[in-house]
């Protein structure tokens, strides 16, 4: 059973209450995915919560687990599984869906569940590598076949002749990694920040449409053919040509890290019992074993000689800085993409231009 009170529905929205709904149904079907390693005399189930790009990589990674689990304790261990856009996850997980251990596109989210009293505050350093972050990407600029426009660099998405597809950054969580790239792309490499508005602003006045999310950026760039170039995420593009598709595109050597966090839930898993398997998962996701099936879905890895069986998959980057270069989201958050915020000012400069 995935929710053992629905008492604690009654008042929330009737929409809030058909979005759990649904996520409750979708946790129930994959269950038994991972289930078919009986013969074990008690049994464990963890609700897993992820980000929708994640799951071709955990597909190879949770039965790994399930079998070292149980040949190490006898135990059977089943996973319900649920991927989404990272906001609605989070928004879910607060609303009283009980994910044991998220896995989440951007620490901004994870200190979300963290505000709202469900995980402990430092649950960075419960991991192996001390910061909480299980995997990596770096931005990347997909052009059109042949790049006609000669595109190379950030800077150029700053142009009169190209056109640039990028998500709204005040509703998509991941957009705001693109957003802080371009903004990176000045003030780290010895520009002011007023210099930094002004690049930023160029680039989204070329943006003509700002899409929801993500995903509807990207069928906005390849099913409505617009755009020259579609600011996007080297883990996706390296994922679309294992599935055939080949995607021109190119990994500006002035770029972020991408980081994606893990955390196990912890109001939720002291009240289901399973803090030591969901702990032993988050460990697992470190081995060799699990970073390597990172690598093979496009993430970079974060154990540095899994990253060195890799490199020609995952070039270096020259240039590479974190959120941590702006203060870390707890900052970033507020000041470029609250109300009133840069992202807001940027906006407005292009309305009077």
């Amino acid at each position: 059973m995935w929710l053992d009170n629905w008492n604690q529905w009654k008042g929330k929205s009737l929409k809030s209450w058909i979005w759990l709904f649904l996520v409750v149904v979708s946790l129930s079907s994959v269950i038994s995915a991972c289930s078919g390693y009986g013969g074990s005399s008690s049994k464990k189930e963890l609700t897993f919560v992820s980000y929708a790009v994640t799951r071709s990589a955990y597909k190879k990674i949770i039965p790994l687990f399930v079998e070292q689990w149980r040949e190490k304790t006898g135990q059977t261990v089943t996973f319900g599984q649920s991927y989404g856009g990272s906001g609605s996850q989070t928004r879910a997980v607060i609303d009283g869906l009980e994910a044991d251990i998220v896995a989440l596109a951007l620490s901004a989210d994870t200190l979300q569940i963290q505000n709202a009293g469900l995980i402990k505050p430092g649950w960075e350093k419960k991991t192996p590598n001390g910061d909480g972050i299980v995997h990596r990407s770096v931005g990347v600029i997909i052009t059109r076949q042949g790049n006609p426009k000669n595109i190379k660099t950030w800077n150029d998405l700053a142009r009169d002749d190209v056109s640039v597809v990028t998500a709204n950054p005040k509703t998509s969580g991941g957009a705001r990694w693109n957003y802080m790239a371009l903004w990176g792309n000045v003030t780290q490499t010895g520009g002011t920040e007023k210099q930094a508005q002004d690049f930023v602003t160029k680039v989204y006045s070329n943006a003509r449409v700002l899409p929801r999310d993500a995903r509807e950026a990207t069928d906005a760039f390849f099913v409505q053919k617009q755009g020259d170039a579609l600011i996007n995420y080297e883990n996706e593009v390296i994922l679309a040509q294992q599935q055939g598709q080949n995607l021109p595109y190119l990994v500006p050597d002035i770029n972020i890290s991408i980081d994606s966090p893990i955390a196990v839930v912890d109001s939720y898993v002291d009240q289901r019992g399973t803090r030591e398997v969901a702990e032993a998962f988050v460990q697992f996701l470190f081995t060799p074993q699990a970073q390597r099936e990172f690598a093979k879905a496009g993430f970079r890895p974060v154990i540095p000689e899994i990253a060195a069986e890799f490199a020609d998959t995952y070039p270096q980057i020259s240039t590479l800085f974190t959120i941590q270069n702006f203060g870390g989201w707890n900052q970033v958050t507020p000041q470029f993409f609250g109300d009133g915020g840069i992202f807001d000012n940027t906006q407005a400069n292009i309305t009077r231009r």
